[in-house]
């Protein structure tokens, strides 16, 4: 099984997701079972790490994001992922557009499928503290649903 989060840069959302899922998956035992990515829509941070907010917020609750290096999103990941999940509904449009007609990887706004108080993730890139605080709340409610999720499939 394999999933990729999607946000704009790949510096911010998707890299805490991918590490909050990686980190959960460890602790239930799935992590030599389920493959995680992270991309970004545009190309801007291809090769960067995470947003320095972004890890500091990320560490302070026990997740290291600091290996992760930005790469963008390419029809070629709907063959390669099961499940696809954007983090706002702007990347979801980008995504259904670069989606190739025959791929077969299932593709998803992150919150609204585990039907959370937000449907977007917020993008804290250009606010403060605060928005890199309440993303992490809003993506670990959501992994821990899509760790259920997945024991299911499997």
């Amino acid at each position: 099984m394999r999933v990729l989060f999607v946000c704009l840069g790949n510096i911010c959302r998707s890299p805490t997701a991918e590490g909050v899922l990686r980190h959960k998956l460890r602790e239930a035992g799935l992590a030599a079972r389920i493959e995680v990515d992270s991309a970004g829509t545009g190309d801007w941070h291809v090769g960067k790490a995470a947003d320095v907010r972004t890890r500091q917020a990320a560490q302070q609750r026990g997740y290291d994001l600091s290996a992760l290096r930005g790469r963008q999103a390419t029809a070629e990941d709907f063959h390669a992922f099961d499940l696809i999940l954007a983090m706002d509904n702007s990347n979801l449009r980008n995504l259904q557009q670069l989606r190739p007609g025959n791929a077969p990887a299932e593709l998803d706004l992150f919150l609204r499928r585990y039907q959370l108080e937000l449907d977007e993730v917020p993008d804290p890139y250009y606010g403060g503290e605060a928005g890199f605080t309440q993303v992490l709340d809003l993506i670990e409610q959501a992994c821990d649903a899509l760790v259920l999720e997945l024991k299911g499939r499997l």
